[in-house]
């Protein structure tokens, strides 16, 4: 198969309008039309990850932290992030990221974080804002359920566990057709009346083209009428970190030894127990200390992340316990992630997760 196959199932679990602003995530490095030999799958593009591609002899590094931040003017192997665009491009690998796409995407690196504490009832703590648009289109009745299925297959009308949403109201369209027109029904020069649907469904806005496209070509008119209205609403299935229940109740001492084994965590850093049971849980992998504020909001008992600042710890004992386990180990199974996207599409192919720790801090 391509790599642009397994790239293209990756961003249709992961979009990539869903990254931050800030971010670089997608194809880093090389040609996706090329055959893909296997991929290794890691959390950081690192030489000694690149020459255990190279020793596997796959063609195909898929990373959740983007080997290429910033732009380049020149290319000399200064640094390791040169070295590896260097090694890479010299043994015809292709470097794909998913980062903060993978971080928002319902089922991404924090469900997995979720998953391995094992949490149930889960929320986004932060949901996307601004991202959602209604679309609004007038259908002959007797065509409606044609462009709503169309509609559907296409992205619209997800809403939390639902999908297949709309909301359908009867009533009368009229037009005129002029010379040099091909109506659907009426007839050239006539006013024409037309029982018609009106159909309101939800869909994200970065799907906005893909869904238009599907509605002219499922809709019997020859100009289809359409609004796009944009939407305050927050997208409750995506969006940053995910607040959760465990089924039974721990005490901060159990809690903090179980997540510390769970992820193989060095050192535990925490503020001051207060004796609080934890069953309510917040986090966020990776530099997620931003949403305390939410996860306090939210009622959450413990929050749980991979970096907190020093003086975040201040003024909260009586407010959350907070748990920083350190970047590289609250999100080490985002590989895991990757494997299933790609095996569940793809059984036979060639997948390898990286044996290799590219955690640059290390504990006495």
């Amino acid at each position: 198969m391509k790599i642009k196959e397994i790239v293209s199932a990756l961003e249709r679990f992961a979009p990539l309008p869903l990254q931050d602003g800030f971010d670089n995530a997608g194809l880093q490095i090389g040609l996706t039309e090329a055959e893909a030999t296997g991929a290794l799958l890691c959390l950081d593009v690192t030489e000694a990850v690149l020459d255990e591609a190279i020793a596997l002899g796959y063609n195909l590094i898929i990373s959740h932290h983007p080997l290429i931040f910033k732009g380049y003017k020149s290319i000399t192997g200064k640094d390791y992030v040169e070295r590896c665009i260097l090694k890479a491009i010299k043994n015809d690998i292709v470097i794909y990221s998913a980062h903060t796409n993978l971080d928002n995407a319902q089922g991404g690196v924090n469900y997995k974080i979720a998953e391995k504490i094992g949490l149930k009832n889960l929320k986004v703590l932060e949901p996307k804002e601004s991202n959602l648009v209604k679309l609004v289109t007038f259908v002959p009745y007797a065509q409606a359920d044609v462009v709503r299925q169309a509609l559907f297959a296409t992205g619209c009308g997800n809403i939390g566990n639902y999908d297949s949403c709309s909301y359908n109201l009867r009533g009368e369209g009229t037009f005129r057709a002029k010379e040099g027109t091909h109506p659907f029904c009426g007839t050239i020069g006539e006013l024409h009346h037309e029982e018609e649907v009106r159909i309101e469904t939800i869909l994200p806005i970065y799907k906005k083209a893909e869904v238009v496209k599907a509605l002219v070509a499922a809709h019997p008119y020859e100009e289809p009428a359409f609004d796009l209205y944009p939407l305050q609403n927050n997208w409750q299935q995506a969006g940053a970190g995910i607040v959760g229940e465990l089924d039974e109740p721990e005490t901060e001492l159990e809690f903090l030894k179980r997540i510390k084994k769970t992820f193989e965590v060095g050192c535990v850093r925490h503020n001051k127990l207060t004796g609080r049971e934890i069953q309510k849980v917040a986090l966020c992998g990776g530099a997620g200390a931003f949403l305390l504020p939410q996860a306090i909001r939210m009622g959450a008992d413990v929050f749980v992340t991979g970096e907190i600042k020093y003086h975040d710890y201040f003024g909260h004992e009586g407010d959350i316990l907070m748990a920083e386990i350190g970047h590289y180990e609250s999100e080490q199974y985002t590989k895991e992630i990757f494997y299933s996207i790609i095996r569940d599409l793809f059984p036979n192919f060639a997948l390898q997760l990286s044996k290799i720790n590219t955690n640059p801090i290390k504990y006495l």
